[in-house]
């Protein structure tokens, strides 16, 4: 049996991703597929799952406490987006949510966030699709941990002006 080479962990090492701060994301499609929707004239049309995928965002604070939503942006193939862990729970709205009792008092870590957004959004899709095996993303995902203010901006301005560059964007012709 051949075994397959381990692949480097693309999270900093010694980094402890349950810290307050604030986190820059992009999750991309599986094989990159323009599952989200469309750029029509700089303007990002959302697809029913582009929808999902947009709807299941807004609701994570929902979901676990601790953590606030900054810019995001649904992209044909990815998704941008400011993740900030405040490292406070126990007032967060996720305590009068149906999933409240799962990790009331608990710090999410970033992949924690992560793999609940992207499983919620892939468990609708199949839904919608009805296509129990369908893949909707890759394994990984990247993060930038955002250092200060400045950093902030830039990302926020990246973030939200993602669709007007969408025929430079490197996520484009894939």
């Amino acid at each position: 049996m051949t075994q397959r080479p381990q692949r480097k962990s693309p999270r900093l090492q010694g980094y402890d991703y349950a810290q307050a701060g604030a986190y820059f994301v992009t999750i991309c499609t599986h094989e990159r597929a323009h599952l989200f929707g469309e750029v029509i004239d700089g303007v990002m049309i959302l697809s029913r799952a582009g929808e999902i995928a947009e709807e299941r965002w807004l609701a994570l604070p929902n979901h676990h406490e601790g953590i606030e939503l900054d810019v995001f942006v649904v992209m044909p193939n990815h998704v941008h987006g400011i993740i900030v862990l405040t490292g406070i729970v126990g007032t967060g709205p996720a305590l009068s949510g149906h999933h409240a009792a799962d990790n009331a008092g608990v710090v999410p870590t970033l992949g924690t966030v992560i793999g609940s957004y992207k499983s919620g959004v892939t468990r609708r899709i199949r839904e919608m699709q009805k296509q129990p095996d369908l893949r909707v993303w890759q394994a990984r995902y990247h993060d930038h941990i955002i250092r200060n203010e400045t950093d902030l901006n830039r990302i926020r301005e990246y973030t939200i002006n993602n669709p007007a560059r969408w025929q430079q964007d490197i996520f484009y012709g894939l």
